[in-house]
């Protein structure tokens, strides 16, 4: 017995600077600051974008300051059940203050908690304590006048990830109890238009070699996630694996939103359009190390790599966002001109110099039928995706811009142009760091490998 999910509600990150995130994710990426909870020990901020959010929490800098402190103005009480749980897997002292997370004393700045609305939390902690599982916070309940939202923390089997399961079909409010609201809506709709990002499409986990079975267990026993195959022909084991020239990859992907009993609802989405997949790379010993290595080592575990941010328009969004001083990673000019690739941008209808300005990759679904050489544009199935270069101080997670046009996959046509360009910038600045004469950060975070 999985505990159901019925859609995904936001992310926690846990950052040392509030504010420079903040400006990063107004200013830069265009999203909306709409509600905060301040206190004397904590500050948590959520951002929305479309049906995408964000909640910021700020990381402590000593190990005796708790990020989420007592909660002032409203209400906690528990879950008979609570009281079942051993104090020692509640996240050392007293985690039940903790609202809607915990804090991860982490290293460095990471991207840490993945929040599900679940229909019924008491059912869902009985179903995980069935199997097993590790509980940050068991079953806590929230209330402020909006009603009350009932919750759980439960710590993944990937790194320093933890999944916030919540009921809050008893809440009225904007977002959560305890939090204000601070504008209910402060973007344009010149902005909307111009930046049409609706919700989170995926979301990447960078793990050890050999564990990609383990964590699909894991999601697949607790949760129901079910195997999204990338490729059609993709073994069934293996997953997608590239090894060959210079690249050693697999990629495992999953998904939840087709075991909800409720299905999915996503606010100014299609609602034909699945809800967000989660992905599993990892590297192989063959070829060397890469861009996953890369993160294990900075990021000190495995954890969320990326994550990919839908958009209706990627060539306006990647222009507003280019122009706010995002900055992404493009590969090199050939990528544009090469045999076949210039062609089947055209024969998407798009502008290869258009793209190439901001490092726009398309790739086009190779398992369609396009028999027909009158095939419009339409008719072909595609996907247009860009990288952002890491948003921490460490190279570990940045973003992703990603447009369907009726493909579901990630780009797997596109893995190997990237690797190879990675590559050659990661050797750039190491022969740049030894001409220096002085150590020198690789940045390889925004070196996404689909």
């Amino acid at each position: 017995m999985a505990a159901y999910l019925s859609r995904l509600h936001h992310i926690s990150l846990h950052v040392s600077n509030v504010e420079k995130i903040t400006n990063d994710l107004v200013s830069k990426f265009k999203f909306n600051l709409f509600a905060t909870r301040l206190t004397e020990r904590s500050r948590q901020l959520a951002f929305r974008k479309g049906a995408a959010v964000f909640v910021v929490n700020e990381r402590p800098n000593q190990s005796s300051v708790r990020m989420n402190g007592e909660l002032l103005g409203f209400t906690d009480t528990h879950s008979p059940d609570t009281h079942r749980v051993k104090s020692g897997k509640c996240n050392q002292e007293n985690s039940t203050k903790c609202l809607f997370d915990v804090s991860p004393h982490y290293s460095v700045d990471t991207v840490s908690n993945v929040c599900f609305e679940v229909e019924d939390v008491e059912r869902s902690f009985k179903a995980l304590r069935h199997l097993g599982c590790n509980f940050l916070v068991p079953p806590t309940t929230v209330q402020d006048e909006g009603g009350l939202v009932t919750y759980l923390v439960v710590k993944s089997i990937v790194g320093n990830v933890c999944h916030t399961l919540i009921d809050r079909t008893k809440y009225e409010g904007n977002f959560l109890p305890g939090f204000d609201v601070v504008e209910k809506n402060s973007s344009s709709e010149e902005e909307d238009r111009s930046c049409p990002v609706t919700h989170f499409d995926h979301i990447t986990y960078a793990c050890p070699r050999k564990t990609t079975h383990q964590v699909m267990r894991w999601y697949e026993q607790l949760f129901g996630f079910q195997r999204f195959f990338i490729d059609s022909e993709e073994d069934l084991d293996e997953g997608f694996v590239i090894n060959q020239e210079g690249i050693g990859l697999r990629l495992t992907a999953m998904e939840y939103w087709k075991c909800s009993k409720a299905g999915i609802i996503l606010p100014s989405v299609d609602k034909k359009e699945p809800d967000c997949k989660f992905v599993i790379a990892e590297s192989l010993p063959e070829q060397g190390r890469n861009q996953v290595d890369t993160f294990l080592e900075e990021h000190r575990a495995p954890g969320i790599q990326h994550i990919g941010l839908y958009t209706k328009n990627i060539v306006s969004t990647a222009h507003t966002m280019a122009e706010a001083g995002v900055q992404f990673f493009s590969p090199p000019p050939a990528y544009y001109t090469k045999v076949g690739k210039q062609q089947e941008i055209e024969a998407a209808g798009h502008n290869p110099q258009m793209l190439a300005q901001h490092g726009i990759l398309l790739d086009t679904d190779l398992h369609q039928d396009l028999s027909s050489e009158k095939a419009s544009s339409e008719n072909r199935r595609y996907l247009l995706q860009v990288f952002t270069k890491p948003i921490f101080a460490e190279d570990t997670f940045f973003l992703e811009l990603i447009e369907r046009r009726g493909a579901t996959g990630f780009g797997e046509g596109n893995i190997r142009a990237l690797w190879r360009s990675v590559q050659a910038y990661m050797e750039n600045e190491r022969e740049d760091s030894q001409g220096e004469g002085s150590p020198k950060t690789v940045h390889t975070a925004h070196t996404a490998q689909y």
